[in-house]
């Protein structure tokens, strides 16, 4: 498998955050990659980074974003969008370094959540 950094993620990604208003979230220690190769059905992934391996790195939290070129690439633009609004739905609002669930007692991630801020990003460009 091959990973490449992606500014253009990056960017869609920094756009979304402002756009969207999650002031919890910092841009700068936000990494995007776009793999080749992966045998994942997933489209995208995010990666987080454990307080164990902060406190041994001497490091903040940070969360890289992974888009999958073969499953990701050749979606329209509206559906890319919603899948990293999809992922950026798994950043908790501590910035951690820990990964929200789909499901749990105070954090949802499913279809009908993900439409609602697409929806309001869309807005949000106007």
């Amino acid at each position: 498998m091959e990973w490449k950094i992606a500014p253009d993620i990056y960017k869609q990604i920094a756009h979304l955050v402002s756009s969207l208003k999650l002031d919890y979230i910092d841009p700068k220690r936000l990494i995007c990659f776009r793999s080749n190769g992966s045998v994942a059905r997933a489209r995208a992934r995010i990666w987080s980074l454990p307080r164990i391996w902060q406190q041994a790195l001497n490091i903040e939290a940070h969360y890289c974003f992974e888009v999958i070129t073969e499953k990701f690439d050749h979606l329209s633009a509206d559906d890319r969008t919603r899948i990293l609004i999809h992922e950026l739905m798994h950043i908790p609002k501590t910035f951690s370094g820990a990964l929200a669930p789909h499901h749990g007692r105070f954090h949802k991630i499913n279809h009908r959540t993900v439409e609602q801020l697409f929806r309001q990003y869309l807005n949000s460009d106007k």
